[in-house]
Parts: structure tokens; sequence; C-alpha cells
């Protein structure tokens, strides 16, 4: 048997390379630029267990689950962790961040997630960044799900590893991901005799057969068709550009908010600030005498391709997503989500208005 997709030529050394610029263009930055091929959670731990090692000290934050797992990975690693944990309904801010400067001085590495679009959360970068600057810390942020709905600026916020994958406001494949790489963080990572080698999650080893050989030959046979959809997914993004792309997924998440407030049933933003609500997609609250997984079981069963999910694992009681990312940032993607949770909640005997609730996401899309 045979498909177009399986007679493709092979993919270059110069096309990857030129999707790494497209890339780099994308975060407006000038450090090296790496695509890994796996989903984003390799790039991740790879830049984690790299920077850090035994003799680290990190600042780990935590707004969600990630900042949790990179928490695990830290100490994994042997480093000495400080944990600054806020709840899941607000963001940290910068002045937390020097809190926890002023009281643990030796801190050299600093983690956190941008957006959570677990919990509906994004954090103040730029200014985090200010603060981490001055203190001199290696800056390692998660910009998986920010990237497309919101800036992502490594070099004007002084980030020195920063991951993306093009999954969610991207609109792009999961299989493959990319990171950027400051000097410093290529200095402490060849400085630490932990950092793994010989790896998959060797950065390095990137580095070293890759960048450093000047990009001509690549180190093994390359995702082809999951780089190609990525290769697509950046023209496209260019195509619009990029400001268009986040002004869409930033009006999702306002229309969302306005409109759940307008439905009435109890439903309410899970983010309290509207400030610290994160643009890729909107968390609500559902009132306690109901459940959120069975709310979006009822809207799922109306309509499968609804981007509705419940929160996982302990908020799965509390929380309702609705993914309003990539091609579902549009308002009739909110519109059909709101309108499928409107008639879960009635079945259940809440009181909602729908056509308060179409209303209100007609004039917050304007």
């Amino acid at each position: 048997m045979t498909h177009p997709l399986l007679d493709l030529p092979p993919l270059t050394a110069r096309r990857f390379a030129a999707i790494e610029d497209r890339v780099a263009r994308l975060l407006d930055t000038r450090q090296d630029v790496l695509i890994t091929q796996g989903e984003a959670l390799l790039p991740l731990e790879g830049a984690i267990r790299g920077a850090a090692g035994p003799g680290t000290v990190a600042l780990n934050v935590i707004t969600g689950p990630y900042g949790q797992t990179f928490g695990d990975w830290l100490r994994d690693a042997g480093a000495t962790v400080y944990d600054i944990a806020v709840p899941f309904h607000t963001a940290v801010r910068a002045e937390q961040i020097r809190a926890a400067f002023a009281e643990h001085p030796e801190i050299d590495f600093v983690s956190l997630v941008h957006a959570e679009a677990a919990t509906g959360n994004t954090n103040p970068v730029a200014e985090i960044g200010e603060a981490v600057r001055e203190h001199g810390a290696l800056f390692y942020l998660d910009a998986v799900a920010s990237v497309g709905a919101e800036p992502v600026l490594p070099d004007a916020w002084g980030v020195d590893l920063c991951v993306i994958g093009a999954q969610k406001a991207m609109g792009g494949p999961a299989g493959v991901s990319a990171i950027s790489v400051s000097e410093r963080a290529w200095a402490r990572m060849a400085a630490n005799p932990n950092a793994p080698r010989r790896s998959y999650l060797s950065l390095l080893d990137w580095k070293e057969r890759w960048l450093d050989a000047g990009r001509k030959a690549l180190p093994h046979a390359p995702a082809q068709l999951e780089m190609l959809a990525l290769d697509a997914c950046l023209e496209r993004i260019e195509a619009a550009g990029p400001d268009t792309v986040m002004a869409r997924h930033r009006r999702a998440a306002e229309a969302t908010r306005a409109g759940a407030s307008a439905l009435g049933g109890g439903l309410e933003p899970y983010v309290h600030d509207a400030a610290d609500a994160a643009p890729v997609a909107t968390t609500l609250r559902v009132p306690p005498s109901l459940t959120a997984c069975d709310l979006v079981a009822a809207a799922l069963a109306a309509d499968p391709a609804l981007p509705l999910a419940a929160g996982g694992g302990a908020l799965a009681k509390e929380m309702i997503r609705v993914n309003h990312y990539g091609p579902d940032a549009t308002e009739s993607a909110v519109q059909a989500s709101l309108a499928a949770l409107g008639a879960a909640l009635a079945a259940q005997g809440a009181p909602v208005d729908p056509a308060a609730a179409r209303q209100a996401v007609e004039q917050a899309w304007r």
C-alpha cells in the first residue's frame, strides 16, 4: 500500500534548520533554537536535568500541575529546591520572587510555567524576568501553552531556557517541540557533570552534533511528518500575523468569561482576576451541588467536537476547561461550548440564561 505522505523525499538538514529559524523569528530571539523530536516534556525535562544538579539552589514556582513536576525533577537531579506555591485561581507576583531571593540569596535557578492551560492562569513573565535578571539566576520557562496565545519573548525577558510546543495555541503537531538556549545556559550544562550525555534527554549532544557542526547533517532521522506540520503552522501564523493570532485567543478568553458569567447556573470563572487569566484556555468553577466531569460528559455527548474537558485529578469535580486554542479560538467554538454547558446545567435543574450568554459573547468578541 502507498500513500502520498509515505512517498515524500527525506527531510534535509537545510529544511530542518530553516524551520528552527522560523521558530526563532516567532520568539524574536537570537539565542540558539533546537527543535526536539518529541512532545514538549522531552526538552522540559532535558533542560532541567542538563542545567541543574547537586549544588544548584532552585526557586520553583507552582501555579499548577507542571510546576509541581518541575520541582520533582529538580530534586531528583540533586538540587536544593525552594517552592513558591500560589492558589491555582491566581498568579505569582514579582514581589514574591524578590522576597524569596532576599530570604535565600543563594538561589541560582528559577523555574516557572508561563501559562497553565490546566488551571487557566498566566504569570507576568516580563516582571518576573526583571527580578530574576537583577538577582543573576538562570531562568527556565515553560511556554508550551502560552506561545501563540500571548507574547513569548526570551531575549527581552531574560529567559535562558524557553520551551515551547505547537499543539495548543499554535494549532500544530504535538510530536515535536522546541527550546531556546542562552549562552549562560549552555555554560551551566557544560559545567554540570550530571548533565545527560548519549541520551535522548541530552541537549548537549544536540549542540555538539548539530549546532556546533554547522547544522549540516542531522544526528538522526527526523520526525518528518511532524516537522512538516510544524513548518505549516508556523507559515500560517506568519501569514496571519502573530498579533492577529494572539488577539483571537485574547478575545476567545474574554468572551468565554463574559458568557459564562451571563449564563448563570452557578458557573463562574475559576481564575478570579481577568488579568491573571490565560488567553489559551478558560477554566470555570461549577457550583458545589454539581460535578464538573458529569456536566462535561453531558455536553460532549451532545457534541463530541467541543473543546471542553474537566479539570485533572482532584479538580475533576469542580473545574471545567474551555480549550479555546488553535482552531478553536473562534466565536463559534465559544458559543457552542457555552450553549452545551447551559443545556447540561439546565438538565440538572440549574437556572440558566442562554440568550444572555450569547449576547455577552457577541459583545465581548467585538
